[in-house]
């Protein structure tokens, strides 16, 4: 078992991973933005007191902030960090017709969807950088050993069996087969099999085993009992680099998709929930690895900042997506007390969360165990 990384290591790695990974997401509305002729007041990365910063020649103030849990770029006509509207009196004449908030609804659409839209593209861009240093990661489908006594046995595979889907996901490679499994302990589905030609449906339930990394941090994890056969890098051409990343990516974004869903549907608890404290840990663990594997760690975080971003809540960017929808569908905005509440309901979600989060990471550490001791 590895130790865990000191702590200098630890902020070090977690400034060095999300301060690039809330750049990019904030360079992408900023990108946007520029090209509709948008004026941007403040680019941020951190919130609080300013501790370095320069106005460029466009009058916007670049800045990075002492508090390093995400970013904001605030635009001409926004009344703070999270893009309110603000009162139109306040804006100069000369800028009214550049506000962010009297822009057309597609315009501000596509400035907030290029955030996390920036995110998914620098993890594609890591995973093709990846593909074509080492190859793309490829195992068949092919069942080689069936554990005795093990789920798939019990399901009825056989040594030689194509698994063609596991719950309905279909499954291509090996890899494919054990992404799909690792995510659904003690589920009861179905597997496909192609067995000799002839296409089978296996009634199969997922066993659910503790598994032990190399800091010794345990996850309850699915395992069917199944081997497969040697894996093989293939090379990949350079016109299908950003395709096959691009595949790579949506993959690990509907596993993200199903950990949610099984976390809201009561399948899944909520413990391997983290917050900033354990996105440090993972962070300075996967440093001390080395720099492939924090780079690796970057894509994924990215896709994830990518994806939470789009979620429907207000303050974050998905909510400003589904407010410009409706805005769309009645043809008018909603109005500024609707919006008012929405974010003040957003807000209270958020820092809820960040509270539930931390006390979880606080647990993972073991606080609440040390500190049942003490008092018992």
């Amino acid at each position: 078992m590895l130790p865990n990384p000191p702590l200098w290591m630890t902020l070090l790695a977690f400034v060095c991973m999300l301060g690039p990974l809330v750049f990019f997401h904030e360079l992408g509305h900023y990108l946007v933005a520029r090209a509709f002729r948008i004026p941007a007041e403040t680019f941020s990365i951190g919130f609080g007191r300013e501790i370095i910063g320069w106005t460029d020649r466009q009058g916007t103030r670049w800045k990075v902030a002492w508090l390093p849990l995400g970013g904001y770029v605030k635009f001409i006509g926004d009344m703070n960090a999270v893009s309110e509207p603000g009162d139109l009196d306040h804006i100069p004449v000369h800028l009214r017709d550049r506000a962010f908030q009297l822009r057309p609804v597609w315009q501000r659409f596509l400035v907030v969807l290029a955030g996390p839209l920036a995110n998914f593209l620098l993890a594609i861009l890591i995973f093709a950088s990846f593909i074509a240093a080492v190859g793309m990661p490829q195992t068949n489908n092919a069942v080689v050993q069936v554990q005795r006594g093990s789920p798939a046995e019990v399901a009825g595979m056989l040594p030689g069996d194509r698994v063609l889907s596991i719950a309905d996901r279909n499954t291509p490679t090996f890899e494919d087969v054990a992404s799909i499994v690792i995510l659904r302990p003690g589920e009861k589905t179905t597997a496909t099999v192609n067995r000799s030609g002839q296409v089978l449906r296996l009634p199969l339930t997922i066993g659910a085993a503790m598994e032990r990394d190399r800091f010794g941090q345990t996850f309850r994890i699915g395992r069917i009992g199944i081997l497969g056969g040697q894996r093989t890098y293939v090379k990949v051409p350079a016109f299908q680099l950003l395709p096959a990343a691009t595949v790579s990516t949506l993959k690990v974004t509907q596993g993200m998709i199903d950990g949610l869903w099984q976390i809201i549907s009561g399948r899944r608890g909520t413990e391997d929930l983290g917050g900033p404290i354990r996105i440090a840990q993972i962070a300075g663990q996967q440093a001390s690895l080395g720099a492939l594997a924090f780079v690796q760690l970057l894509a994924l975080f990215s896709i994830n900042l990518g994806f939470i971003n789009l979620l429907p809540v207000p303050m974050m960017d998905g909510g400003h997506l589904f407010f410009y929808a409706v805005e769309a569908i009645r043809r008018r905005p909603l109005s500024a007390r609707a919006l008012e509440w929405a974010f003040r309901g957003g807000f209270a979600f958020v820092l809820a969360l960040m509270i539930f989060l931390t006390m979880n990471d606080l647990g993972s550490l073991g606080l609440w165990d040390r500190l049942q001791r003490l008092i018992g």
